[in-house]
């Protein structure tokens, strides 16, 4: 007699797990504790962990990026987490020396994930690069005709560099200025290059290397510079926050008091260069720090950034904020020129590691991530500058650093900064008074005079 076969029991179904970038307590462990967590985010590797820790960079790997190398020089490396753009989840390695900028950055993007929403959006990877014309036989005849033969200077431009073509990118325009200088009348011409996933220097340079001659030629005129320009203006990116400003309540102000206040902060910063100065500073305190972790020539974005400050014919505030339908809305643009491909990611352990931990970003991605990141570290500045002040924030980690530099270590060292925070008395001398009194209390006082 056949056996019946018994009915399936329906499973229900799994629940996949999401990787998030929220980390309750993250501050709280070790750095090998902290690794380990990571491992929910990235499976790193034993000696993936202690790469980390310990070597990013070897001098023998140093030797070959610069010149004259006597060692390497190390900054702390650490990790915003919380971040949620577009929709999706982001760990961000940042590498900086100054306290409070990695918390900042990660204690507002939590909130902003459960308040608010962040977004970006970057534009193509278009830099340009410059051939400098002086004392052209007549600029305006010149002029006209480098733009009659505008397509064979692009098809010569990308004959230099095929790979890049391939891949969709290249020369794509080209087009001239006319300068009145001190040194006479100049031609500028620009070529603008789509470089995809790389920074773009070197193939941008070799291009109107390659052009001088020939513009020089046709314009009758010496050629002088030709060079990459900083100013990326083509490659701007737009990064947005929407907050609902109850979390922003502090103990003196309200959540719309803060937001308020964080508007007129912004006014302040936009009319006056002094205070936009500061200002912009703190937005490249979290630009940088990414640049930096993943590689980047981060002296050059600095440069385009402060120069595209200025591009209205007076340096202003580079981010804007507004109080919009209950909202606190904040809102930056910038020229963020960055690569994911080939210079020092290849070279560097530290580097190509910290990618992978970010899921190999798209040169387009990495740019919305490091506007976000100035975004959102200028909105926690802001919010503790108009609230309790911004010394606040750095008091733990400055009092922990007057600790150590007093010769406490560990636990010692925490319980000396806790001790000098309560005083409100955070100094060189009194550090080193309350760890010698530590170390005879815990010694204990000697019986019989031995």
């Amino acid at each position: 007699m056949d056996q019946q076969q018994k009915p399936k029991v329906e499973q229900p179904p799994q629940k996949k797990m999401l990787r998030t970038s929220r980390f309750p307590g993250f501050y709280n462990f070790d750095v090998w504790e902290r690794l380990d967590k990571l491992g929910d985010w990235y499976p790193l590797t034993t000696k993936e962990k202690w790469i980390l820790k310990n070597e990013t960079l070897t001098a023998e790997k140093a030797d070959v990026m610069i010149e004259n190398v006597i060692g390497v020089f190390g900054l702390p490396l650490g990790v915003a987490v919380n971040f949620r753009i577009n929709d999706k989840d982001w760990v961000i390695p940042m590498a900086v020396e100054e306290t409070s900028i990695v918390a900042a950055c990660s204690n507002l993007a939590k909130l902003i994930r459960e308040n608010g929403k962040l977004t970006a959006n970057a534009s193509h990877a278009v830099m340009e690069g410059q051939v400098q014309l002086v004392h052209p036989h007549d600029s305006k005849q010149a002029a006209k005709d480098i733009m009659e033969a505008k397509e064979r200077l692009l098809n010569l431009a990308n004959k230099h560099d095929r790979t890049l073509v391939s891949l969709g990118g290249g020369a794509k325009d080209l087009y001239v200025r006319r300068l009145e200088t001190d040194s006479g009348i100049m031609l500028i011409v620009h070529l603008a290059v789509d470089v995809v996933d790389a920074m773009g220097a070197n193939a941008v340079n070799t291009m109107v290397e390659a052009l001088g001659p020939v513009l020089g030629e046709i314009a009758k005129a010496e050629v002088v510079c030709q060079i990459i320009s900083n100013l990326c203006d083509k490659s701007l990116v737009k990064a947005k926050v929407e907050l609902n400003p109850d979390c922003l309540k502090s103990k003196t102000f309200s959540g719309m008091a803060v937001a308020e206040r964080i508007v007129k902060a912004f006014h302040f910063a936009d009319a006056d260069p002094y205070r936009a100065a500061t200002h912009n500073k703190g937005i490249m305190n979290g630009v940088d720090a990414v640049l930096i972790a993943t590689g980047n020539d981060w002296r050059a974005v600095e440069a385009g950034v402060h120069a595209y400050a200025a591009h209205t014919g007076r340096y202003r505030s580079l981010s804007k904020y507004r109080i919009e339908g209950g909202k606190l809305i904040g809102e930056i643009e910038l020229p963020i020129a960055v690569g994911v491909v080939g210079g020092v990611s290849k070279l560097h352990t530290g580097v190509e590691l910290l990618l992978r931990l970010m899921g190999m970003p798209s040169r387009r991605e990495l740019a919305e991530v490091v506007a976000t990141v100035g975004l959102v570290q200028n909105m926690a500045a802001l919010r503790a500058l108009v609230t309790e002040g911004i010394q606040e924030g750095h008091m733990t980690l400055h009092a922990r650093n007057v600790a150590y530099s007093a010769g406490a270590i560990g636990d010692m060292a925490i319980a000396v900064a806790n001790q000098m925070i309560q005083e409100g008395r955070i100094r060189f001398d009194r550090a080193k008074e309350i760890l010698k009194k530590m170390i005879v209390h815990k010694q204990g006082t000697p019986e019989n005079g031995q």
